[in-house]
């Protein structure tokens, strides 16, 4: 008896019978239409807290980071609070380390897309360590906020989406329609059109459905991983520990709860890298991708910049 109330105290902290319960998308019997449809569920309270954080942390960071009065002299450009600098100096290395190489003179344009789009994610993806759920889940309340949306497919595919309208949308407005479609066609020559209409279906396949599918594949994958394994790893202390209270093989679970608690607390570090690093990589993909569309000639760049430089070494 005791084991059982030791068992059934865990699980519900833990929220679900399974790991693949505590990760998925969870909605109340009462926000579902008798056609099945969702009305509300913990994703989309997640979605919508962290659209509120970053408005919220946003307007504040930027009251902070703004210049100051001129009568301050060097001080009305320092940034008054280190979170404030913080968030500032990741904004800057987005922009001037990762994107203007690629994007050179459409950075400033696109920097609050790419900006937007990688803070959003990064929120959700921290949002989705916190045990929201389980703590609505132990104190008897729907859950109305809580798990992680970066884990949901169609979460990450619309995200996906949203990436493959702007960096299709920002060639088109580069390259015009017909160079978009030159551009796809490698700029074979009209009697080699069933070549060029091969290249183009192929290429078109990959900017309208693989691009957005890697994009959507990769971040839902990712994080979907690491939540299954820590709640795989929760589910076995718990069973370890209920074990330990109810006097059962005391010495062999005593070990394997220490062991599930350390690899808890080991892959929950992993998992918050994991949260930055896979922002990053949503973002850096879809810089890649506007940039790969595009008209500049890398070599004529190259060569002009040499050039410069050789004309200030000359007066020099």
């Amino acid at each position: 008896m005791l084991y059982n109330a030791a068992h059934s105290v865990l699980l519900t902290l833990h929220g679900a019978d399974d790991p693949l319960g505590h990760v998925v998308n969870k909605s109340h019997p009462s926000w579902q239409t008798k056609d099945g449809w969702w009305l509300w569920s913990s994703n989309q309270g997640t979605l919508v807290l962290a659209g509120i954080i970053l408005i919220l942390v946003g307007l504040w960071v930027a009251s902070k980071v703004k210049t100051g009065d001129t009568s301050q002299g060097s001080e009305a450009y320092v940034t008054k609070n280190r979170f404030a600098h913080m968030i500032e100096v990741i904004c800057v290395y987005l922009r001037e380390e990762v994107a203007r190489p690629l994007l050179h003179d459409r950075t400033d344009k696109l920097m609050p897309f790419l900006w937007t789009i990688f803070f959003f994610v990064l929120v959700n993806n921290l949002l989705g360590l916190i045990p929201i759920t389980d703590a609505l889940h132990l104190f008897h309340l729907p859950p109305f906020v809580g798990d992680t949306p970066t884990q949901n497919i169609w979460v990450t595919g619309t995200l996906a989406v949203i990436a493959a309208v702007v960096f299709n949308g920002a060639a088109i407005v580069r390259l015009g329609p017909g160079g978009f479609v030159k551009h796809m066609t490698g700029g074979l020559p009209w009697y080699m059109f069933p070549v060029a209409l091969l290249l183009l279906v192929i290429e078109a396949a990959g900017q309208f459905i693989i691009k957005p599918f890697a994009l959507a594949l990769r971040l839902f994958a990712n994080m979907t991983a690491g939540h299954v394994l820590i709640a795989t790893l929760l589910g076995m202390a718990g069973i370890a520990i209920a074990s330990v209270i109810a006097a059962q093989s005391v010495g062999g679970n005593l070990v394997a709860a220490v062991v599930s608690v350390l690899a808890i607390i080991a892959l929950t570090f992993l998992e918050l890298f994991v949260a930055f690093l896979q922002a990053f990589v949503f973002m850096f993909l879809t810089t890649i991708f506007i940039s790969l569309m595009d008209h500049h000639d890398e070599h004529g760049h190259e060569h002009e910049h040499g050039h410069a430089h050789g004309h200030e070494h000359a007066h020099a």
